[in-house]
């Protein structure tokens, strides 16, 4: 009875240990990696053409990729991008520029990084004269325009083929699209993925499902309703049909579709929900945008005016100035048609 037991808990350890090597991501899996491996990675990925999966931020601070989870993600990434701008949206070409494997971690850097890198050419300078001049020109205002992501494991990196690595970065990097639509629509939901592919605008789409879906509209026109500004993006010319898709800040708040048979069509129901802080409406109504602090041109302490501003419904038309003409000069009123 007790070698049973041996013999069982034997093949439970033989199946565990079997699990975690198959398993890159578990404590302990495989064996710390080698360094025919580590040259084999940097070559197979260095300046490797991927297409992205989701917005890196601009600045100093990139993404952080473990078991799967990305950080920052949601609200804190939306807020960076909107502080710094985005290095790389969904969809977007990138190019690894750089590789660093260190003890627990893989170090990948997308368009040359988020910082500022010089050659070694570029640290080599002339004295003549009393002063020095570099060889190789420099722009120390050019700011960097990329980001990185590092791959975070428990302990140490695995023994890795390319193909684990690939799929381990796949929340970030798609190493198998052929376009930058395929890389998109992986990253949609599946209601506007299938707009996309139609040429479809749904009410609730922001400005780059649009141009997915339609192209860069050949024509636009800002306009301004009160408070709210918005845009209509203009899509055809007749005799064929021609669509008005009206966008309120980042969101499509209304689609009219003019008819070559005169008919008109107007839809302003959201047909979509975008994930909190996307869109900017958050009902079938367009919001009314009201900025915190409005630009002003009076001086401090300066009271605003009491005078209704002109147009407004509560302002009366002032009356029109008698004219003025000099003695002696002839006025005649013109005559009746």
């Amino acid at each position: 009875m007790r070698r049973v037991r041996i013999l069982a808990w034997f093949l439970f350890l033989c199946c565990t240990a079997s699990g975690f090597a198959d398993n890159p991501k578990s404590s302990g899996s495989a064996s710390p990696i080698s360094k025919q491996t580590r040259m084999d990675l940097i070559r197979a990925f260095n300046f490797e053409l991927v297409y992205i999966r989701t917005a890196f931020p601009m600045g100093k601070k990139g993404l952080v990729l473990k078991d799967g989870s990305l950080s920052p993600s949601g609200e804190e990434l939306r807020q960076l991008i909107a502080l710094w701008g985005p290095a790389v949206k969904a969809g977007d070409q990138a190019r690894i520029t750089n590789i660093i494997i260190k003890s627990n971690s893989i170090h990948f850097e997308i368009n040359g990084g988020p910082q500022k890198k010089q050659k070694w050419y570029q640290h080599i300078s002339v004295s003549a004269g009393g002063g020095e001049t570099p060889i190789a020109p420099t722009d120390q205002n050019a700011n960097p325009r990329g980001s990185y992501v590092d791959l975070i494991f428990d302990k140490y990196v695995p023994d890795l083929t390319p193909q684990q690595l690939k799929d381990a970065l796949r929340p970030v990097f798609d190493f198998n699209a052929k376009t930058a639509l395929e890389a998109y629509l992986e990253t949609v939901p599946p209601k506007v993925k299938a707009a996309i592919e139609k040429h479809q605008v749904l009410v609730g789409m922001n400005r780059e499902m649009v141009i997915y879906a339609k192209g860069r509209a050949p024509k636009k026109i800002r306009e301004k309703d009160g408070d709210l500004e918005y845009e209509d993006w203009i899509y055809g010319e007749p005799p064929e049909d021609v669509y008005f898709v009206r966008l309120v800040g980042d969101e499509v708040v209304r689609i009219e579709t003019m008819k070559v048979n005169g008919e008109r069509i107007i839809r302003a129901d959201k047909e979509i929900e975008l994930e909190p802080g996307t869109s900017v409406a958050k009902g079938s109504q367009q919001p009314e945008v009201k900025p915190s602090s409005a630009p002003s041109l009076r001086r401090p302490g300066e009271e605003a005016p009491t005078t209704p501003p002109r147009g407004s419904p509560s302002s009366a038309p002032l009356p029109m100035p008698p004219p003025s003409f000099s003695p002696g000069q002839n006025f005649s009123m013109p005559a009746a048609g």
